[in-house]
């Protein structure tokens, strides 16, 4: 390894720690592998350095968009889960996890996405509350889903029990959508 790059190296990667404290645990002792991943990073860095997440549009929207994958790992059946919530058009939160729980069908894997982002929604509606813009629009919080059915179901008041883990859920979102937290409306856009 060049001393001389190193150097630049360590410099900008006990930048990247104050900003990050995650990288703390690899810059302590690098090796090549570590070399090559990261100037593979900074050159991504430096192609995107003009490309970033804008906010601007009018009125301050929260928006969420949420949708799960079932059974996206044959090893352990378990389903995976993904949201992203936007305000004024620029994402302020997201997240991409495998389930906890197995689900047994595909609405299932959709309720318990749906369930996450609408916990999400809670978080972020007493972030938000500490923002003038928000208390002037109220916090009425929008999640578009691609899934007719979970739609269906959380609408439905009625939930016949076979699956206790989901019959939380279904409790849970139907309270939010009750005290108008949340709004769920169908997209075929995910």
């Amino acid at each position: 390894m060049n001393v001389i790059a190193a150097a630049d190296l360590n410099r900008k990667i006990v930048r990247l720690y104050y900003q990050n404290p995650d990288f703390d645990y690899h810059a302590s002792n690098p090796n090549n592998e570590h070399w090559k991943a990261i100037t593979r990073i900074f050159g991504y860095l430096l192609k995107t350095k003009n490309l970033g997440l804008h906010y601007g549009r009018f009125p301050a929207i929260l928006e969420g968009y949420t949708d799960a994958s079932w059974i996206s790992n044959v090893g352990d059946h378990k389903s995976t889960t993904g949201w992203v919530f936007t305000l004024t058009g620029g994402a302020i939160s997201w997240k991409s996890k495998k389930q906890i729980c197995i689900t047994l069908s595909t609405m299932e894997s959709e309720f318990v996405a749906l369930a996450s982002a609408s916990q999400e929604v809670e978080w972020l509606s007493d972030l938000l509350l500490e923002v003038p813009l928000a208390k002037e629009n109220g916090l009425k919080v929008f999640i578009h889903r691609d899934s007719q059915t979970t739609l269906a179901r959380a609408f439905s008041e009625v939930y016949n029990g076979k699956s206790r883990h989901i019959g939380l859920r279904h409790s849970f979102v139907r309270k939010l959508i009750k005290d108008g937290i949340i709004s769920l409306t169908y997209t075929n856009e995910l």
